[in-house]
């Protein structure tokens, strides 16, 4: 309901009253408040961080649309993700969640920073609406500035968002693409929208043959090892196979 300017979070709220954009689990605080605490990562992962108890009580304010995304994301071993939004002309990456609680705004970089601004830079740079010299400021933000694309957190704070969920509960590095000012576009606007995003689209899923691929085997038995944990060096994030 309402448009960008008459109120962007008019519809926001599902039937139940839960803003879906805030609804995953909070696995930030737990993360740095061990890592205040020197806990990383021999007593606390830095990644696969286990839900909350609280969250999956029958009674926690969780959409079923969360639960059932959740559910999806740990029976496939998703490692690329992207979501797609409307408002704005810029590619945002995690953190989304400031590490100082009480700040709205504050650079809240990933230990694998490198690679997600890689991500949202091949993305904002083959965009089309964005990448082109005639393009016009949505509101008030200058993200040409900063190649179209931007740390989640540094530009307002998002806690429980999706991205941080993915990247800290399992193996997926996501997105997120504010990819029109426009959140309504009327339907005859949409082939061009299309192609605005198509090239980008492409070429975003590709990045997933980017980096080290393989099986971890048993070098006795040659079996494939489940559920191995790999670390590198200077990356405090792990993965698990």
């Amino acid at each position: 309901q309402g448009s960008e300017l008459s109120g962007w979070a008019m519809g926001r709220w599902t039937y139940e009253g839960i803003d879906l954009n805030h609804n995953f689990a909070d696995l930030n605080t737990a993360l740095w408040d061990a890592e205040d605490n020197d806990l990383v990562p021999h007593e606390f992962p830095n990644h696969y961080i286990p839900i909350p108890e609280y969250y999956t009580f029958a009674n926690a304010t969780v959409a079923p649309e969360t639960r059932a995304v959740i559910d999806w994301m740990q029976r496939y071993p998703f490692v690329l993700s992207a979501n797609l939004h409307g408002g704005e002309l810029v590619v945002t990456y995690p953190f989304d969640m400031t590490r100082t609680y009480w700040k709205a705004q504050e650079l809240t970089p990933t230990a694998d920073d490198g690679v997600f601004r890689w991500l949202a830079t091949v993305y904002a740079t083959s965009n089309l609406a964005m990448a082109t010299e005639e393009r016009r400021l949505c509101h008030y933000d200058d993200f040409t500035r900063s190649g179209n694309i931007i740390n989640g957190a540094n530009w307002h704070t998002v806690p429980g968002s999706m991205n941080d969920f993915s990247y800290l509960h399992t193996n997926c590095f996501e997105i997120t693409v504010e990819l029109s000012c426009d959140k309504f576009p009327h339907a005859s606007e949409l082939p061009a929208e299309w192609e605005n995003n198509r090239e980008s689209l492409l070429l975003y899923m590709e990045q997933v043959h980017r980096g080290i691929k393989g099986v971890v085997r048993d070098r006795d038995t040659e079996q494939g090892i489940a559920n191995a944990i790999i670390s590198v060096d200077g990356i405090n994030h792990d993965i698990r196979t």
